[in-house]
């Protein structure tokens, strides 16, 4: 009597290399780790099993993450059925991230699909299959936390010996073999930089004489070889020039300053000198924007370094307030932003919730956790002009969003990321005989939309798993989320939420300065009241 077939088994092959080192050989390692899984395959073709023809490489992208072509890929056939088992070389090759792993485990239960190293012998659908996996994959998790330590270390000593550990370069230098060297003719445009500003005293004048006169880097030879895109010289890239302490041959990190072993471009008397001017305009601007209501006077300018000035306008017995630009004031229309006027109130807002709450994350970052209460205990939920003249450089608003220039600490000014942020914001109104009517619309930051929806689930969990007796009470919760029983007494609030505001945030619709902490500092029990207070209707 003869046996029955084996059931067909549509295999996947999935490789990944961390890295683009090499990736351009004839034979690499994913062609390596793709030959082992097709040995193994066909090694169980007595079983059924037969590969598909379509490949799922990735390469140069890291397994602490699941954001990888390649896998999404894989994934997207797992969920329609096309894939019975996939093969890897290593179970790390498919992800580091313990719980990364969970979901792929729990989303290949669901469909039915089975998974091979051809490396480490293991059976998924046994409990000790499982645990096997976990074990191998908690130590993958810790050999990534290790290596990022290692890197980290690596480049605090890199730094301590003055080297340039890579990324960007400078305006001014070039690498050659991995070293920084000077390219003269960015260099004497760096010097002009320097010495322009000292002149004109002022970035916003300097921005804007570039711009008169076409004043542009040269493009640049990226690594693909291909050429960047010019830009122009405005005052975000301005005031990080000025302020980089690479020009004058140092390197700073992490609050230490550094003798760097490339050549400075800038002399010490200069850089000091422009120092010395930068820091008599943010006094200036402080005093100024501490004795006006409008607390962004001397802060906030249009797209083409125009200064916006505090202006009003009363209808009514009401006053509106608005920031103009002083190309307008000036009749200089040609010279105008794409924005010339916005909502003195809206763009405060906006600026005051988003200084807030990069307060509150930095408050917050050392533990790695955020509470409404890390951020009342530290005294930092309300926003004043000092805080902000603290904080913020310069308020840049474009057609559809506000630019933030941070104010960066000297430890910070030789980082990659140049200290800017952009708020959706929504600049364009009907204007009524030159009264704003009604508030501009604010868009709810995506960010801020997906907290608001997530402690809301929260808390309805909670609530429902109490009306079901699952739990006793919030002290229960507490110690089951690991966090205070204030903090949960305050979420649970928000099982209460209006329907209306509920769906005003899924929407997007709902006032832009609207956060956790707002919805459960005060929130009243009728649905009405709470409508009210957020101006919700």
């Amino acid at each position: 009597m003869s046996s029955s077939p084996q059931k067909p088994q549509r295999c996947a092959i999935y490789t990944r290399k961390s890295t683009e080192h090499n990736l351009d050989l004839a034979f690499n390692s994913l062609d390596a780790q793709r030959e082992a899984c097709e040995a193994y395959v066909k090694s169980q073709t007595h079983e059924g099993w037969s590969l598909i023809p379509d490949r799922f490489d990735d390469g140069g992208l890291s397994g602490a993450s699941l954001d990888r072509p390649a896998l999404q890929k894989l994934l997207e056939e797992v969920r329609t059925r096309k894939i019975d088992v996939i093969v890897v070389y290593k179970v790390d090759r498919l992800t580091r991230s313990l719980a990364d792993f969970a979901k792929l485990v729990e989303l290949f239960d669901q469909h039915g699909v089975s998974f091979v190293s051809v490396t480490q012998s293991f059976n998924t659908t046994s409990s000790m299959g499982r645990l096997t996996l976990n074990v191998l994959l908690s130590f993958a998790q810790f050999e990534r936390e290790v290596i990022g330590e290692r890197v980290r270390d690596k480049i605090a000593a890199s730094k301590r010996k003055g080297l340039w550990v890579g990324g960007p370069v400078p305006l001014g230098y070039q690498s050659v073999d991995k070293k920084i060297q000077v390219a003269a003719e960015e260099a004497a445009l760096v010097r002009k930089i320097f010495a322009d500003y000292l002149r004109l005293g002022s970035i916003g004048e300097l921005a804007a004489s570039f711009e008169r006169e076409g004043v542009r880097p040269e493009p640049r030879r990226l690594v693909n070889g291909r050429l960047s895109t010019t830009e122009r010289l405005n005052i975000g890239p301005l005031a990080y020039i000025l302020k980089n302490r690479f020009y004058v041959g140092e390197i700073a990190y992490r609050g230490e300053i550094h003798k760097g072993q490339h050549e400075a471009i800038i002399t010490r008397d200069l850089f000091d000198a422009v120092q010395a001017r930068l820091a008599e305009g943010t006094v200036a601007r402080r005093k100024t924007r501490t004795q006006s209501k409008s607390v962004l006077a001397g802060l906030i300018f249009d797209d083409r370094s125009n200064p916006m000035s505090p202006s009003h306008t009363n209808k009514k017995g009401i006053r509106y307030r608005y920031y103009v630009s002083q190309a307008i004031l000036q009749k200089r229309r040609a010279e105008a932003g794409s924005v010339v006027r916005v909502s003195a109130p809206d763009v405060e807002t906006i600026i005051s919730e988003t200084v807030r709450d990069r307060r509150a994350l930095d408050q917050a970052r050392p533990s790695k956790t955020f509470e409404p209460e890390t951020v009342e205990d530290c005294g930092i939920m309300s926003v004043d002009s000092a805080v902000i003249a603290e904080t913020i450089e310069r308020v840049i608003v474009h057609r559809s969003d506000i630019e933030i220039i941070w104010r960066r600490a000297e430890s910070e000014i030789n980082e990659a990321n140049c200290g800017s942020q952009r708020v959706p914001f929504e600049a364009h109104r009907p204007f009524k005989k030159g009264i704003i009517d009604s508030p501009n619309v604010v868009h709810m930051d995506p960010r801020i939309r997906t907290s608001l929806l997530e402690a809301i689930a929260k808390a309805q969990r909670w609530m429902s798993d109490i009306i079901m007796g699952k739990i006793e009470s919030l002290d229960e919760i507490a110690a089951r989320e690991n966090i205070v029983e204030r903090y949960a007494r305050r979420l649970s609030s928000l099982a209460f939420l209006s329907p209306r505001i509920i769906q005003a945030i899924i929407d997007g619709t709902a006032p832009a300065h609207l956060t956790v902490t707002r919805l459960t500092q005060t929130l009243p029990q009728s649905w009405a009241a709470q409508e009210q207070m957020f101006g919700v209707s």
